[in-house]
Parts: structure tokens; sequence; C-alpha cells
């Protein structure tokens, strides 16, 4: 399998996502601004969000990854199947019994996630309302989960990739058409959080079928591999969602700032979200099937130049990713959001936020590399050690910085944590001998921060003045964005390949 094409395939899938995401975003940005209903609609939809990370594309993911590639690859067909029968029923079944209690217990929950609210009972009770109607949605993004594992193992990366399109298709339908029948308007959105959980369950079952690993209902809790991966899940449950954490901690802080505060950070995160998903989420996709093999085969050489491709790959792209993201957050904010009810004292507020974020994007996606290099050999404890440290460390950060910085020094205080994250993995990773890094890294160092230069100054120099943006008519940002973009990629590739970078280089098979 080359895993170069892998990864190109579940990027591009992943950036028609993320290109609907913008799109979703402009319209809530122009029909509902950054107010209290979008405070409301944040709060609502991020628990459910940190518990399918818990449950599924976190903790569950990591666990049943490893241990469903080693049946793939020891045992046969039969045994396999049975093993996503066992474990498809037993997450159907806990995460039903989860979204009935989360239901039931909706406003003890918002009392405890955004406790701010609290002072406002009308914001209280939209935010309950909302909940209420999004927290199902975990049951159906959790079995969105296992499915994608499956196909991903099955290296049938296409389908769990576009996967998230559906969501984003059904927040911008019923945005645009349903909100006028709801009241609040707002309430629509929370019922596209589940039609869009329905729509990404319903796409996946027929390719399930055409592998031969549709899940049939077999409840079996002494199945060994069952056991094994309800004890890896365990310790991961908090591991593998520590930035979930820490962004549902930030909301609790940000529940006392003033109204708009969750939105401003809600957008900036978005922003984050695009290169963060186009590459962290894909070469973590495309990694753990892979390195898991190697581990099974008992081939420690390839499983870390694997490592160090994954490494190499995630500075040659995120480093420019996140300096242009510092350079232009006014640009791409006022071109993609000052519209409507989104003014422009949001697209300054949501551009520190951005700033502070952007310090954090390598480290980021960095920790989607690394990681796996522990959950691939089935070792849950050590990231989970290094993920305790990072989210206490999180929240002194909160504490020092929310003072003065307000909204953005909660962000601020993810970014750091999450390249603290990178560095004590790595670190980990290097001690036990796992990860050696191959020749040439002072060379492929330098001509990186050489081609940043170069896009940082055209970036800059091309950009003018920020007040400028906040005045400029809709197509004339657009276009002026388009001229800096297409400016910062020529600069940055253009230097690289004159300091003699070659695609070639990175070309990599998986197991």
């Amino acid at each position: 399998m080359n895993l170069l094409k892998a990864l190109a395939t579940v990027s591009g899938m992943t950036l028609l996502s993320r290109i609907l995401g913008f799109l979703r975003d402009f319209v809530f940005a122009r029909i509902f601004g950054a107010g209290m209903a979008m405070d409301a609609f944040v709060v609502a939809s991020r628990l459910p969000n940190l518990l399918r990370r818990l449950f599924a594309e976190g903790a569950f993911s990591q666990a049943f990854v490893p241990i469903l590639a080693e049946y793939k690859n020891r045992r046969g067909a039969d045994e396999t199947h049975r093993l996503v029968d066992h474990v498809a029923t037993l997450l159907f079944l806990a995460l039903a019994v989860v979204s009935i209690l989360g239901v039931v217990a909706t406003p003890l929950l918002i009392y405890v996630t955004a406790p701010g609210f609290a002072a406002d009972a009308d914001k209280f009770a939209l935010t309950v309302e909302l909940t209420r109607i999004t927290f199902p949605y975990i049951l159906f993004i959790s079995l969105v989960a296992l499915a994608a594992g499956v196909l991903n193992t099955w290296s049938r990366f296409a389908l769990p990739a576009i996967t998230p399109v559906l969501l984003n298709i059904a927040f911008i339908v019923m945005a645009l058409f349903a909100a006028p029948w709801f009241h609040p308007p707002v309430l629509a959105l929370a019922w596209a959080v589940l039609l869009g959980g329905m729509l990404q369950l319903g796409i996946q079952l027929p390719a399930l079928a055409r592998i031969g690993m549709l899940p049939r209902f077999s409840l079996s809790l002494n199945d060994p591999a069952v056991r094994r991966i309800l004890k890896l899940m365990a310790p991961a449950v908090l591991g593998v969602s520590v930035a979930q954490i820490s962004l549902l901690i930030n909301t609790i802080f940000a529940s006392f700032l003033p109204n708009g505060s969750v939105s401003w950070l809600y957008y900036a995160d978005r922003m984050m979200e695009f290169p963060a998903g186009m590459l962290g989420a894909a070469l973590g996709t495309i990694l753990l099937p892979s390195l898991s093999k190697f581990h099974a085969d008992e081939r420690p050489a390839e499983f870390s130049k694997l490592l160090d491709w994954g490494l190499r790959l995630t500075l040659l792209l995120t480093l420019p990713a996140a300096l242009a993201l510092a350079i232009l957050a006014v640009p791409l904010l006022s071109t993609l959001f000052l519209h409507g009810a989104f003014t422009a004292n949001d697209v300054l507020q949501t551009r520190t936020a951005l700033v502070a974020y952007s310090v954090g994007l390598c480290g980021l996606i960095l920790v989607k590399v690394l990681a796996p290099g522990f959950y691939a050999r089935q070792d849950i404890r050590t990231p989970v050690k290094i993920a305790l440290l990072t989210l206490v460390m999180t929240q002194l950060m909160n504490l020092f910085f929310v003072g003065w910085l307000k909204h953005a020094g909660l962000a601020l205080s993810i970014g750091l944590a999450s390249c603290l994250n990178a560095t004590l993995l790595y670190r980990g990773l290097r001690r036990l001998g796992i990860y050696v890094p191959q020749p040439g890294w002072g060379g492929f160092l330098a001509r990186i921060f050489l081609a940043l230069a170069a896009m940082g100054l055209v970036l800059w120099f091309g950009m003018g003045k920020e007040a400028a943006w906040l005045r400029m008519a809709s197509l004339e940002r657009v276009l002026h964005l388009a001229a800096l973009m297409v400016g910062g990629v020529l600069a940055y590739f253009g230097t690289l390949g004159l300091a003699g970078f070659r695609i070639a280089d990175f070309k990599k098979h998986g197991a």
C-alpha cells in the first residue's frame, strides 16, 4: 500500500469536508453571529462531541484497531467477524444507556460544563433544550467510528474520510431552509446534528457488508478480545481525549466571560480544524493499521522508519500552515465570516484566539503521529501519564492567562499544552528505543526554515494593513486572499525546490 497515495486520498476527502465545513460556518456566522444563541449551541454540541472522542474516535478506536488488525492478520475471517459482532453489540448497548442518561441529566451536565450560563435563565434553558436534542448523536457517531475502524483496517480509507461531509450538508440545509420554521431558529442546528449522525452511519453499512464485516447482534462479555479492548480503553478514555477535556474545561472558563467568548473560540477552533483534519486526522488514520501490523510482524526497524516518515511530513506541511494562520488571521476571518450578524469586533476577537491556537498547531498534529507509536504496541499507559500531566499544565496555564488575555488565554493554553504533549511523547518513544531518527534531519529542518522565512515575508508584506480588510468589499477580500495564498504556496515550495527538496523523497509503502 502506497501511504503517500493513501494520505492524499484521505486528505482529499477531508478537504471536501473542510470546505463544506467553512461553508457551514459561513452560514452560521451570517445567520446566528456570535451571540447568546450561538454560545448555547456550541456548548450543547461540545458535550456529545467530547463523549464521541472518549467512547468512539478516541479511546475506542485506539484500543480496537490494533486488536482488529491482529485478528485480521493472524486469524480467519470468521473469528474476525465474531469480534466485530461482539464489539459492535456491546458498544451499541453501552452508548444507548449513556444517551438516555445524558438526556435525563442534561440540566446537571450544563451546570457542570457551563456554570456561568446559570446566571442567565433564558440562555441556560436554551442550552438544555439544544443539548437534549443533540445528545443521542453520540450513539450514531460511535457506531460510525466502529465502521470506520473496520474499513480503514481493510485499507478502505476513502468512504470513512468523506463521511463527515454528510453532517456538514445536514447543517447547511437545516440552517438555510429549516431554521425559519423553528423557534428559536437555532434549534434547527441541533436537529441537524442528529440527522447528520444517522446519515453517516447509513452510508457506511453497505460498505461493511461488501467486505463481509456487517455487524450482527451478539453479546459476549466473555470474549477475550473484547476484554482486552475494554482493558486498553479504560486508561485511554482520558489519554487520547485530553484535548477535548481541555476544550470542555475551557468552556467552563469561557462561560464566565462576556457573551460571544464561547463563539469566538469556536470559530477560531474551526479554522484550526482545517489543517488538523487535513493532515493530523488523515495521518493518524493511515498510520495506525500499518504500525499495528509492523508490531504484530515483529519488524521494529520498519516501525521506526514509518514514524520518521510521519514526523517529517507533519513538519513539512504543518509549520507553514501555522505561520499562515497567524499572519493571515484577519484576512481569513473577515473573508469567511464578516457578513450578516458577524461583526468587525467579532473578527478581531476571534483573531486573537486564532493566533493563540496557531502556536500549538504543530504540536497538535504531531500528537496524532506520535501517539499511534504507543497504541500500535498496545501501550496505553505511557501516553495516558503524559496526557494527565498535560491536562494539569493546561489548567494551570488557564488560570495564569485568562485574567489578562481573556478567551485568547484559553486558546494559548491549549496550544502550549499540545506542544508539551508532543514533546513528552517524542521523548518517550526515543527513551524506549521505539523510534530512532533517520539520517538527514539537520538539512531537512534547515530547508524548511528557509522556506518558512520566504513564505512569511511574502504573506506579511502582501497582506497590507489589517484594518483595510475590515472595510473591503467581499469580492476584493476573496481575490486578495486568493493571491496571498497562491503567493505563499509558491514561495514556500519554490524555496524548498531550490534547496533540493523533491516530492519523491516522501514516497512510502505501508504494511
